[in-house]
């Protein structure tokens, strides 16, 4: 009996979801350390660590969450209860009180990331357990990565559409996510097909010590980790960077919907260079696009607002491909492990485990550049275009990831065999 197909409108319906929870990412990860360095007066180097220190601990409970939300089994419940928790956290982080300082800094990390995990954790856990085929389960991702993408251009253009002062826009963000959270989840809730029930024990694989054996992995989340980092660090500092070596404050969100626009554009076009060439090749091509970006952005002086512009257009492209193929290439492992007889433990396991990188990543990034920029003497808002702090903004933003991004082109092509098998 051929399974019946998904109607269409269910499938948007989950993917409604997947507007509000890129739309809060954004300002999560990229705005909140020039917010709290500049409009409430924070040190920059202290911004730093508190992101590192919260963004780590964040990181590190996602694994908890996971496997206390399998016992329990509700994911919409689970979700309901996760939402409020993360539209609080929000708004409040985006609307420093003048005397909130670290304390409300952390408190308010804290509460935004506990809603933004335990509920991206089960809406993605129920996005896995819809569907019987892989086709199926193929269109529940491409409805929740096509609603993700509009979230995350909509956030980034509504900041400069909002207010001309940055944490007045911000304010307002924060104020405005909260009923659009509410539309998006009313639309999931009552339209989305409900999850199967989780696996249970004896259906999970190999336990999680099997994932840190598999050679294979490690090594493709060697190069994963390393090009993480390199466009991770970028996003902590794109909006200085803008602010004060651009001096183009009021075209950051142009700058950053090109830069996600076409990563969007690009998808369709890697994958087509994947299936011609292979993941491999065409992720390393995705690379030396990155790299030249990087490098072409440390040569920008002020006013340079059309060469940014190209920068974004082929950053954004590159990134395209980060988030597409890294992941297909980690499914061909697991298929090739299961149709070879290999010992692989099950794929939550692995996720589990790739995405514990992909957080550790945005906080190695906000750990490693905030401070080292401070160190150099940046100062938010210097007035100097050849000071020695911009210098360090500008080398930190754009020299070191393009150095890590070729390490981690250099792994990838010297291991480059071990991926590059029949699935690859």
């Amino acid at each position: 009996m051929v399974p019946a197909r998904l109607p269409t409108r269910q499938m948007l319906a989950y993917g409604a979801l997947g507007f509000p929870l890129a739309f809060a990412a954004l300002p999560l990860y990229v705005h909140v350390p020039q917010l709290y360095a500049d409009s409430v007066g924070l040190p920059l180097a202290l911004v730093g660590a508190v992101l590192l220190l919260t963004r780590f601990a964040d990181a590190l409970i996602d694994p908890l969450l996971g496997q206390w939300s399998d016992r329990l089994g509700n994911r919409r419940r689970l979700i309901a209860f996760a939402l409020p928790a993360l539209a609080l956290g929000l708004a409040a982080l985006l609307t420093p009180p003048s005397n909130g300082g670290v304390v409300w800094l952390v408190l308010t990390l804290a509460l935004t990331f506990i809603g933004f995990s335990l509920a991206t954790i089960n809406y993605h856990a129920w996005g896995a357990e819809i569907g019987d085929t892989p086709q199926e389960r193929v269109r529940v991702t491409a409805a929740r990565e096509i609603f993700a993408l509009g979230g995350v251009v909509v956030a980034a253009a509504l900041p400069s559409l909002l207010a001309s002062d940055a944490a007045t826009a911000l304010q307002y963000l924060g104020w405005i996510f909260v009923p659009i959270l509410a539309v998006a989840a009313l639309a999931t809730f009552a339209g989305a097909p409900p999850a199967a029930v989780p696996p249970g024990p004896a259906q999970q694989g190999l336990p999680l010590s099997a994932v840190f054996d598999d050679r294979r992995f490690g090594r493709l989340l060697i190069v994963l980790a390393a090009g993480g980092i390199a466009s991770a660090i970028p996003a902590t500092l794109v909006l200085f960077f803008i602010a004060d070596v651009l001096r183009m404050p009021e075209w950051q969100g142009m700058f950053l919907v090109i830069y996600f626009v076409c990563g969007g554009l690009a998808l369709p076009g890697w994958v087509a260079l994947a299936r011609r060439h292979g993941k491999v090749r065409a992720w390393m091509a995705s690379m030396v696009l990155a790299i030249v970006s990087f490098v072409w952005a440390f040569l920008l002086d002020a006013g340079d607002g059309l060469a940014f512009v190209l920068i974004c257009a082929a950053s954004g492209a590159a990134l395209g491909a980060e988030l597409a193929l890294p992941p297909a290439l980690l499914a061909d492992l697991l298929a090739e492990g299961r149709r070879t007889g290999r010992k692989v433990a099950g794929a939550g396991a692995y996720f589990g485990v790739w995405n514990f990188v992909t957080k550790f990543n945005l906080a190695l990034a906000a750990g490693i550049a905030l401070p080292l920029v401070a160190l150099f003497g940046y100062k938010v808002g210097a007035g100097d275009t050849a000071s020695q702090g911009l210098v360090a903004l500008a080398a930190t933003y754009a020299l070191l990831p393009a150095a890590i991004k070729v390490i981690s082109l250099l792994l990838l092509w010297r291991w480059r065999h071990q991926f590059e098998g029949k699935t690859a």
